[in-house]
């Protein structure tokens, strides 16, 4: 059974930090690019970063840019993305989203909330 389960949402303040994780099973994750994408209430999902299946390379969208890194460890099948400089904007709904080809799995998606 193909599984990508998100964890290590929840409430911080502004300027805090937060490190989501991506748990594969099911599947080759080491085979697949891994993307992180969020949806914030009433907005349409956002891409927020790439990486490639090897990890040795990242691309990030330019709002996140510089304050959210992506990591991965193919051999514990896990992806991570550590967000430092958390804004109020950052609030939003976040899942990450493993690709090859024309395969495609989502995770459940795991809140951030940003909030004073």
């Amino acid at each position: 059974q193909v599984q990508l389960v998100e964890s290590g949402g929840g409430l911080v303040q502004p300027g805090g930090s937060l490190r989501l994780s991506c748990a594969a099973s099911g599947f080759t994750f080491g085979d697949y690019g891994l993307r992180w994408y969020r949806q914030a209430p009433g907005r349409e999902r956002e891409w927020v970063g790439t990486i490639t299946s090897g990890g040795k390379g990242t691309s990030y969208a330019r709002s996140v840019e510089g304050r959210f890194t992506i990591s991965r460890d193919n051999a514990k099948n896990v992806a991570f993305l550590q967000m430092n400089s958390l804004e109020l904007e950052d609030t939003a709904v976040y899942y990450c989203n493993a690709v090859k080809s024309y395969e495609t799995y989502w995770g459940q998606g795991t809140q951030v909330t940003v909030s004073s």
